[in-house]
């Protein structure tokens, strides 16, 4: 199993709009290209003192093969999608892990 974590840290003053886009538009976007079998949706409970607020979204994918199709074929345009909607509104990195049986 692999995970395809994103973790974003997103201003207050648009996190309730940022959540309700996530639910409704961009995870379902996500899902949608076929590569990931499940998802899940966190907050930080122990928040860092830069403001905002950060959440994790991971993205369970059975291989390798179906991260690097996902990276090669959808991620620009759904990034490009996220930066449109909240620019200099969020901070955003991503992680690739596998899982260790």
């Amino acid at each position: 199993m692999i995970l395809y974590n994103v973790t974003v840290n997103i201003d207050d003053d648009v996190r309730e709009e940022w959540i309700t886009w996530m639910k409704t538009k961009h995870i379902p976007d996500v899902l949608a290209t076929g590569q990931f079998i499940d998802h899940r949706f966190y907050k930080l409970i122990e928040e860092v003192q830069n403001g905002g607020t950060t959440y994790s979204i991971q993205f369970f994918a059975r291989s390798m093969r179906e991260i690097d199709h996902y990276l090669a074929n959808f991620a620009t345009r759904l990034r490009d999608d996220h930066l449109q909607k909240f620019k200099d509104k969020h901070v955003a990195f991503r992680t690739v892990l596998e899982s260790v049986d």
